[in-house]
């Protein structure tokens, strides 16, 4: 039998509290894919936008993720926005402190796959501090498995889009993470040396990596 998790339930408690009673409920969006997709830039877009029409954004990430930056999020491409680089998403608030956290009104979560608390944190920042939550992450894995708790998001979120890369062999849209190594651990946090994105076709059908010469085989 499937399993789900509930939305954080909204008890007397939750609505009584005169902090809680008049604040506007908040949103979640969500934008997977694949790797070099574009949801990076994505995230970014839309946070720059938010930012733009006067309202208090932050971006947090996982401090996992060292690959570019240590204290800002970064496209492939080399955008950056500055970030806190973080463990996991309950520490944020204590963080960035109370009286901070209650002028937010859009937080940004980059890299959401690696955040095991993810779901409670969206839940609790959206449905009961009326944040408004904008998130970026990897729906599957190179093994095209369900990657952290991000799908967990999709039944909660005001909005999901998906959207694809390119692939490395034909050009077509781009839907699945392929590795180039035969590492076997889900989280190998590396960039276009160890991943490609392909097709549908070519990730089923496979591809040979020469990495000799850097070249893709059919």
């Amino acid at each position: 039998m499937a399993s789900f998790k509930p939305s954080l339930a909204l008890n007397s408690s939750h609505l009584s509290g005169s902090s809680h009673q008049h604040r506007a409920s908040g949103e979640i969006h969500v934008f997977i894919g694949p790797m070099f997709a574009g949801k990076t830039t994505s995230l970014l877009r839309r946070i720059k936008s938010e930012s733009n029409n006067g309202r208090n954004v932050a971006m947090i990430k996982s401090s996992k993720d060292t690959r570019y930056a240590i204290n800002s999020v970064v496209t492939h491409d080399g955008v950056k926005f500055p970030c806190w680089a973080l463990p996991d998403l309950t520490s944020f608030r204590q963080k960035i402190g109370e009286d901070a956290y209650e002028k937010l009104d859009v937080i940004g979560i980059d890299e959401a796959q690696f955040f095991e608390d993810l779901y409670d944190f969206c839940c609790k920042a959206a449905d009961i501090d009326g944040k408004t939550i904008i998130l970026a992450g990897l729906d599957g894995d190179y093994l095209r498995k369900s990657f952290g708790s991000v799908l967990d998001i999709i039944p909660v979120a005001d909005s999901v889009t998906k959207l694809t890369a390119r692939c490395e062999v034909c050009g077509k849209k781009a839907f699945f993470t392929f590795r180039k190594t035969g590492a076997t651990e889900t989280e190998l946090i590396r960039g276009a040396d160890v991943y490609m994105p392909l097709c549908r076709q070519h990730y089923i059908n496979g591809v040979r990596v020469d990495h000799q010469s850097s070249c893709l085989r059919l």
